[in-house]
């Protein structure tokens, strides 16, 4: 007799977003020409910010999130 798989439960943006800090233990790297990353620079002293890694984090994710929401299936 065939075992049954359980199905695989989709996981909302809500629960992505509500697990508990985790450990980031996937690596991405991005490449930036020199205007790129002056304009980085320039923001990072503008505004005080302290971690690079955070901003491009925050700003990837926020604006993922935000597409994923304007493209969810609607009834009409």
């Amino acid at each position: 007799m065939a075992k049954k798989r359980k199905k695989a439960k989709k996981k909302s943006v809500s629960d992505l977003l509500s697990a508990k800090k985790s450990v980031r233990k996937h690596r991405q790297v991005i490449y930036l020409n020199d205007r790129e990353i002056e304009a980085i620079n320039i923001y990072c002293e503008r505004y005080r910010v302290k971690s690079k890694s955070a901003l491009f984090r925050e700003a990837v994710i926020s604006t993922v999130l935000k597409v994923i929401d304007e493209n969810q299936p609607t009834l009409f």
